[in-house]
């Protein structure tokens, strides 16, 4: 139990900086500049991805597995989790409004929805420990 409230706290650091980054370039698109809420969300991930990558590889579930098929499962688990955001953005959108404030409510729900998805499928799949290795996630 030790090991799995380390390995959220080190995820959760990380994604205080890809979310800050990411946050920061949808919040000037969209809000600022009134780039389409989509394209400005799009934007926003893909400003964090490589960052989000070597965080979690490194730092967060701190694997010693193959980068190359490690890369590769971790595009796939960002691809779902982006497209689960994208239909949390067109569930919730049009029910904040069209406002900043509510449009900005919804791009946090649309973020939370990815946040979640990731380290659970970061945890289960892209990063998996290896049973020695216990519930930190660290390689041995």
């Amino acid at each position: 139990m030790k090991g799995l409230l380390a390995l959220l706290a080190r995820f959760g650091l990380a994604g205080l900086v890809n979310t800050g980054i990411g946050l920061s370039v949808i919040a000037a698109l969209d809000l600022g500049l009134h780039v389409d809420p989509h394209i400005a969300n799009a934007v926003g991930y893909a400003t964090g991805l490589a960052t989000g990558y070597v965080l979690n590889r490194r730092f967060v579930f701190r694997s010693g597995d193959p980068f190359g098929w490690t890369g590769l499962k971790y595009l796939v688990v960002v691809g779902v989790a982006f497209a689960v955001n994208q239909g949390v953005l067109a569930l919730v959108g049009p029910a904040f409004g069209p406002q900043p404030m509510g449009r900005l409510a919804a791009q946090i729900a649309a973020m939370a929805s990815y946040t979640l998805l990731t380290f659970v499928l970061c945890r289960l799949w892209v990063f998996k420990p290896s049973p020695l290795a216990g519930e930190g996630g660290a390689q041995p």
